[in-house]
């Protein structure tokens, strides 16, 4: 039966794709594979086969498997740094991180890859570098955030704790679901957080 299945989807053609469309669609097939069965079902076979492609593809656009997962990496920190409402811009608190619970609703394949890695590795130290150092564009982007709601920068040590409250809150529904508790609790996030504007005076309604 299953040799019977692989044989019909191999004579299925394969879709035909230009350059960029073709490496953003490998790159969100790789997060599919990674979130549905680990990073041990990351293959170049399984890529284009979720991705609807040869493998051939996969090779042409990425040169390697170590490749593909930083540059997939790479990926789901933009997309997620692009929808989560992380650095909003306005220094305002009741809009940070506003999108969160909505992120992980909407495409919780996107978060599952990154704690894949992120647990992946512990098992190999070879992954912690690119991991540092994308996982740093959260932290910068929050703390830029922070300090525009705050009458001071906020520092190192402040925007690890608030990043990992919003990163606790994102692993939590993404196993158990309850957005709603989500978005509760980032409303008590931003209750401490206007607790820290020691200038409200002056700057309380911009920062509302």
């Amino acid at each position: 039966m299953t040799d019977a299945a692989d044989a019909r989807r191999s004579r299925q053609p394969r879709k035909r794709l230009h350059y960029g469309e073709g490496r953003e669609a490998l790159l969100n097939a790789a997060v599919r594979v990674v979130a549905r069965g680990g990073l041990r079902n990351l293959t170049y076979r399984a890529v284009a086969e979720e991705a609807g492609v040869t493998h051939g593809l996969v090779v042409h656009h990425f040169g390697s498997r170590d490749a593909l997962i930083e540059e997939a990496l790479a990926h789901t920190i933009r997309t997620s740094l692009s929808t989560s409402a992380l650095e909003p811009g306005t220094g305002r608190v009741g809009d940070f991180s506003t999108g969160l619970s909505e992120m992980v609703t909407a495409d919780p394949g996107t978060q599952a890859f990154q704690y894949e890695l992120l647990l992946e590795a512990r098992r190999r130290p070879e992954l912690l570098p690119q991991i540092r150092a994308l996982y740093d564009q959260y932290f910068d982007a929050t703390q830029r955030e922070l300090s525009r709601m705050l009458p001071a920068d906020a520092d190192r040590a402040l925007t690890r704790l608030v990043f990992a409250a919003l990163d606790g809150l994102v692993l939590h529904q993404l196993v158990l679901g309850e957005p709603e508790v989500t978005d509760a609790a980032l409303e008590e996030l931003r209750s401490l957080l206007r607790l820290l504007d020691a200038d409200g005076d002056r700057t309380g309604e911009a920062r509302a």
